[in-house]
């Protein structure tokens, strides 16, 4: 071990040389170490403390500050930034076009008294009070109440296994769905007790706008009298924002939204909150917040960036983030810029796993299917229970069990170490971030309110779907193995346009990942090296299902024998597929 002391703007850093003869450098100021060379400060930058002793840096240039230390790189992505936030009003008009099952007919449906429950039991009913809330009366024991008596209690029972769902005949008799089999039952799988004996059969359908209905209700249900007003700056949209959010009760932010820009003073009739939620989302990726970023170098989901914490208010911020989002939910407003699946996966409490990685980092899912797949032993592989990270350049070893670093990964035990190494990818370091994140979200909007949907659902419910364009879809689309005049192909294309709009975005999330498409539409598609257009290619045999590989925009397509046949393994794919790659 030997080091030199390198002196470079007002700083002292030092190089080491660690037993393996790799260079790193010490930071004896900020006291951190990092791979790279220590590079000046950036042009306009300074270097500050405030008076609790942290540091900070200010741009002179933009008269603005961070407490990430400024590169060359980062000042980059803060200007690319800047240069997609002036853009933004020029896709506000694709992304006003944006819509879901419910949202446009769900008015209506109110005005008929659509009430998914049914009936109220008798001797019930149902009124409205002076603030225009709505309570409940029963003539029986003369007594009122404002939760709704059919779904008394319901939030607060033992939830239901992994893919069933509650649901109620129009008589208000609930009924059991079991999507892993596609049966439906009266027996309550929680108590083995049936609501009804010898009820009528009822037919098996997985359906995503019964499911926007049945949330909505419940979001009606929560909903507050009256409005709220949240007056924001454009210029200082997230921290005005932020206070004014933080500011109320989480039963105020269920009321209406009244948004104001000052100076731009009018009615808002849902546009301009529509507006604020679409600007603010991109608003919590600006760099300089250090709070998100980017799930990979060409996949622009989100996730939580574990650097965060150099923000000393990070924690704060997470729980408004969570807010925000569930207020989106809850108010049936879409955000521009998605999370990645297995954030998804996290809100609806389900758990992720080696799977969920090929659509974050695939480079790193391909490496533990090698180790999987291969003898380690006979190839020499060393490999403990631990692994390196580096955050803001600082190298930190963390055990994946106690004493990992003394643990050798062996063919015995690797199939744990997967396991572990993997779920370590998907939340490294952000625990904290993500309680903070969920203590906002709950606030406003109880997770168990989305548990009848799935991660991909949920995207959609989240971020809106567009109309698509399939002579759009066809021209930017590229075969192997086959040709654009091949029978599968053919039989592809008359599925794509004999299906409605939903399950075509279900298609697209079934291949790409996500159903957010570019603002350049299918010419614009990115994969994980670049720009990369949808791809079907001619793989396996006819008895297979279809494969997505994510990273590629690819369609895996078995050469079936008839259009019946394909329509049919299509369907199940993007239909009862949860994950990638699936066979």
């Amino acid at each position: 071990m030997y080091s030199i002391l390198v002196h470079l703007v007002k700083h002292v850093w030092e190089q080491r040389v660690d037993q393996h003869g790799r260079v790193y450098y010490v930071d004896h100021v900020e006291k951190r170490t990092t791979w790279d060379r220590p590079e000046p400060l950036p042009p306009s930058w300074e270097r500050r403390v405030d008076n609790m002793g942290r540091i900070y840096y200010v741009d002179h240039f933009t008269r603005t500050t961070t407490w990430q230390r400024p590169t060359l790189e980062s000042v980059r992505n803060y200007e690319q930034w800047q240069l997609q936030r002036s853009q933004l009003q020029g896709a506000m008009q694709q992304f006003n076009q944006r819509f879901i099952y419910g949202n446009q007919d769900f008015s209506s449906t109110q005005n008929k008294e659509f009430d998914p429950l049914g009936p109220l039991p008798h001797g019930w009913e149902k009124r409205t009070d002076s603030n225009g809330r709505v309570y409940f009366v029963n003539h029986n024991t003369r007594i009122t109440q404002w939760e709704d008596p059919r779904s008394q209690g319901q939030l607060n029972e033992k939830p239901l296994p992994e893919g069933w769902e509650m649901r109620f005949t129009v008589d208000g008799i609930p009924y059991f769905v079991d999507h892993n089999r596609r049966t439906t039952t009266y027996i309550d799988p929680r108590t083995g007790k049936s609501a009804l004996d010898n009820g009528p059969q009822i037919a098996y359908v997985r359906d995503f706008k019964a499911k926007v209905h049945y949330f909505r209700f419940w979001c009606q249900q929560l909903a507050m009298p009256q409005h709220i007003k949240i007056t924001v700056s454009r210029k200082t949209l997230f921290e005005d924002s932020f206070q004014q959010i933080m500011s109320f009760s989480p039963q105020d932010l269920r009321r209406r939204l009244w948004v104001i820009f000052p100076g731009e003073e009018g009615l808002d009739y849902g546009g301009v909150a529509r507006e604020w939620f679409f600007l603010l989302s991109h608003e919590v990726l600006n760099p300089m917040y250090c709070l998100f970023e980017y799930a990979g170098k060409d996949n622009y989901c989100l996730q939580i960036n574990p650097a965060s914490y150099i923000n000393p208010d990070h924690l704060k911020y997470f729980r408004f983030i969570g807010r925000f989002i569930a207020m989106a939910l809850f108010h049936g407003k879409f955000i521009d810029t998605g999370f990645s699946l297995p954030f998804y996966k996290r809100i609806l409490n389900k758990p992720v796993g080696l799977k969920d990685l090929e659509s974050v980092d695939p480079e790193f899912y391909n490496s533990l299917i090698w180790v999987k797949e291969n003898d380690i032993e006979e190839c020499g592989l060393e490999m403990f229970f631990s692994v390196d990270k580096e955050i803001l350049g600082e190298i930190k070893s963390h055990d994946l069990k106690p004493n990992g670093s003394n643990i050798l990964v062996t063919e015995e035990n690797k199939e744990e170490y997967i396991r572990l190494v993997a779920e370590w990818r998907l939340s490294r370091g952000v625990e904290e971030q993500t309680q903070a994140f969920f203590e906002g979200f709950n606030e406003i909007l109880p997770q168990q309110y989305l548990q009848y949907f799935d991660a991909k659902e949920l995207e959609v419910l989240l971020c809106g779907m567009q109309e698509i364009d399939l002579n759009d879809w066809q021209r930017h689309t590229i075969y192997r193995h086959y040709t654009r005049t091949s029978r599968q192909i053919v039989w592809f294309w008359q599925f794509v346009k004999e299906i409605d709009n939903e399950k075509r975005m279900r298609l697209l999330q079934f291949v790409t990942g996500t159903c957010r498409l570019p603002v350049g539409g299918f010419a614009d598609l990115m994969g994980s090296n670049g720009p990369q257009k949808f791809c079907i290619e001619k793989v396996g045999k006819e008895n297979w299902l279809p494969r997505s590989h994510t990273c590629f925009n690819r369609l895996d397509l078995p050469p079936y024998k008839n259009y019946e046949q394909l329509k049919e393994k299509l369907l199940f794919a993007i239909e009862e597929t949860e994950g990638f790659g699936q066979e």
